[in-house]
């Protein structure tokens, strides 16, 4: 096997609710549009997007948030916003997402027009417990930019803990060529939590991905020993590594400290089981783990940074959306502000 393309966690920009989120979120919005090159008219749309989005947080939500970032898939950059909240939820998604639709004196453009506007968009609604939104506005072609398998979708997310601008907890992905190097035959997804918060977390997550994004290894205990090699400069970090077939349909996983890993299907959850250690000071004899990967199911790991009793029941629909959805759906529903956090989910359709 030889490595294929690669992506990576990257810089999200948090946003909670309060009385300046819109023209917060529209000055984050357009930092970002001038770093991609995103164009008037186009900037223009994203802000739109944006200012509604944090409006009907402010109007609707108990608690919320705007999380943006930029990411990349092949030349192509784009922004991405979530529109992330704690209730009450969305009774009727077909109305609320019709064009114009707009409740208690917003702006009167609505969820259909974000809908409109983006270049793709998906929303997930819990009654009683909150709604995520996901508009993403395609950048001009970048040249170089890292990608993923054809066949794959992935999207992760981090947050860093309350009071903290660095997040230790991280994750990245490559792919993997076959032996004629026509197409990617397989992904290899890494998380990583830091030991700790703060700068020296966050520096052993940077390590982390140096390490999997230069090693040759093409299975997850070869891919996890390189890692605890470059990791013993550091304060160490819990991690786990996963090698998705694509065309198996299976995941085996290899990681030592405490990351949740599991195959995620409307009927229930297949756990991936890591070993105890610190990566880059005590890891024992690795154990490999395998699961299959059915249609319709997602491959997802986070850190502690999430609650690990939450079950797929808890999430009726999700599955249907983008990963990117997912993931927010399951950082802001299932996560704790008291730790940094990081998410990733993969999706191999059918």
């Amino acid at each position: 096997m030889t490595p294929a393309s690669s992506v990576e966690a990257g810089e999200v920009v948090w946003l909670r609710t309060d009385e300046a989120l819109a023209s917060a979120g529209r000055r984050a919005a357009a930092e970002l549009a001038r770093r991609v090159g995103l164009g008037q008219d186009r900037s223009g749309d994203l802000a739109l997007a944006v200012t509604e989005a944090a409006t009907n947080l402010q109007r609707h939500s108990v608690d919320g948030a705007l999380a943006l970032r930029v990411t990349a898939r092949g030349d192509q950059a784009d922004i991405e916003m979530l529109a992330l909240d704690s209730g009450p939820g969305i009774a009727e998604l077909s109305v609320a997402l019709r064009d114009g639709s707009s409740t208690a004196g917003t702006l009167g453009v609505g969820l259909g027009a974000i809908r409109r506007l983006a270049d793709t968009f998906a929303i997930h609604s819990l009654p009683g417990r909150g709604t995520g939104l996901y508009a993403s506005f395609a950048a001009p072609a970048v040249p170089d930019a890292p990608s993923v398998p054809a066949p794959v979708e992935i999207a992760g997310l981090t947050r860093p803990i309350s009071g903290e601008t660095q997040c230790g907890d991280t994750w990245a992905a490559r792919g993997q060529q076959g032996e004629t190097g026509d197409q990617a035959a397989s992904l290899l997804v890494m998380m990583c939590d830091g030991l700790g918060h703060g700068p020296l977390a966050a520096r052993a997550g940077d390590e982390a991905r140096l390490a999997f994004r230069e090693s040759r290894a093409g299975d997850p205990a070869g891919v996890l020993a390189d890692i605890h090699k470059r990791l013993r400069s550091t304060r160490g970090a819990a991690v786990a590594v996963a090698r998705v077939d694509i065309a198996a349909r299976r995941v085996t996983l290899c990681g030592a400290g405490n990351i949740a890993a599991l195959v995620m299907a409307e009927t229930g959850r297949q756990t991936l089981v890591s070993t105890p250690g610190i990566v880059g000071h005590n890891v024992g004899r690795p154990h490999t783990y395998e699961a299959a990967l059915p249609r319709g199911a997602a491959l997802v790991m986070h850190s502690d940074g999430l609650r690990s009793r939450w079950q797929p029941g808890d999430f009726p629909g999700l599955l249907a959306v983008t990963p990117a959805l997912i993931a927010g759906q399951l950082l802001w529903q299932a996560g704790t502000h008291r730790d940094d956090a990081a998410v990733v989910v993969v999706k191999v359709p059918s």
